[in-house]
């Protein structure tokens, strides 16, 4: 499950809010809100009740900030859900209801059959299901709420920005930060290889064994992008593999995240890449699969002046796999980028890889 909904009265707290003197919030509830929010599950609501009422006792019980475009009112609630979903950009399937109510619980299941329905009793136990449990935690997914809240707030003023795109990005204070990969930050790496396809050059997943044998060898860099502004992180956006010869530099992989797109990112990322080849008076190939999916890398690539044209690097690897193109650059130096800050190592320095 990747967002889970929550009813309010006597599903998350106990009692009903416009009846009753108080409600109060089980500490297993509590457990439970905690512990789906530290493994990436985003939770929202969804109420039959008075709004600003509800929000304040959300507020008041400690526990507001951990949900997302909650949805209360006097609607149905299939209704409330459906728009959940849609905003959040989640398929039904991934989306769970837990409500005190039968009615309420077979009216969400009527119209919208693919989202996964719980009774209240159950709140206490859902940590503990399958399908709560996802098989990885990573950095990311332990802030996904974070990144998804400060996304609402950043979308909200770019609708209301009335100067160029250019103009916006740069009044987002954009820091874009890359570093070479540790132990701890692979599962970050191979998670951005697995949910990335419209902008992964190659569509190759990198297992978690060989990005652990390769941030041993010497002759690799395995990179990751970060990305940060004013309304807070958007987490890892970018994976680079690059094999390290003396005369050439082998873009294995390349691969960002679709969210950060309209930021421009990956054209960042690979004018950053061309500008460190030329301080180290090397040649670039990079390689690419075309997809029905990565056009947009691809144009990235041309863009950066990356072609199928012979030239006279003898050290090009011979290992393509099928449908690989193998695309060859020969570097100058790069401007800085206007809309963001890059902060990032020297790949030149690197002991034993000097340029001859």
């Amino acid at each position: 499950m990747k967002c889970l909904v929550w009813d309010l009265d006597n599903t998350l707290w106990q009692g009903i809010l416009l009846e009753d003197e108080t409600v109060t919030l089980p500490e297993a509830v509590l457990t439970t809100i905690r512990a789906l929010d530290a493994r990436g599950i985003l939770q929202s609501v969804a109420s039959k009740n008075d709004h600003e009422t509800a929000w304040e006792q959300l507020h008041a019980l400690g526990v507001a900030e951990f949900f997302v475009l909650p949805e209360i009112g006097w609607g149905v609630k299939s209704a409330s859900v459906r728009r959940i979903a849609e905003q959040l950009g989640f398929a039904h399937s991934t989306i769970a209801f837990i409500d005190d109510q039968p009615a309420e619980r077979a009216e969400v299941a009527f119209h919208l059959p693919d989202v996964r329905c719980y009774p209240a009793e159950q709140a206490t136990r859902l940590s503990g299901l399958p399908e709560f449990t996802p098989a990885t935690t990573t950095v990311d997914s332990q802030q996904r709420r974070r990144l998804y809240q400060a996304g609402f707030e950043r979308a909200a003023e770019r609708a209301s920005f009335a100067g160029p795109d250019e103009d916006f990005l740069r009044s987002l204070e954009l820091v874009l930060c890359v570093a070479r990969a540790s132990g701890a930050e692979l599962s970050r790496v191979e998670e951005l290889t697995l949910r990335t396809s419209q902008m992964n050059a190659t569509g190759v997943h990198y297992p978690d064994a060989e990005l652990r044998r390769l941030l041993t060898d010497p002759a690799h860099e395995v990179l990751v992008a970060t990305l940060a502004d004013r309304f807070g992180p958007h987490g890892a956006v970018g994976v680079l593999l690059v094999h390290k010869h003396r005369e050439m530099w082998h873009l294995k992989l390349l691969a960002t995240s679709c969210r950060v797109v309209s930021f421009g990112v990956g054209t960042v990322i690979v004018n950053w890449l061309v500008d460190q080849a030329s301080r180290a008076g090397v040649h670039l190939v990079a390689d690419f699969r075309p997809t029905d999916r990565n056009r947009i890398m691809e144009v990235a690539y041309r863009f950066a002046g990356f072609g199928e044209e012979e030239c006279a690097c003898h050290l090009v690897p011979a290992d393509a796999s099928p449908g690989v193109l193998r695309l060859h650059l020969t570097p100058a130096p790069r401007p800085a980028p206007t809309t963001m800050l890059v902060e990032a190592p020297d790949l030149a320095e690197r002991e034993g890889m000097q340029p001859p």
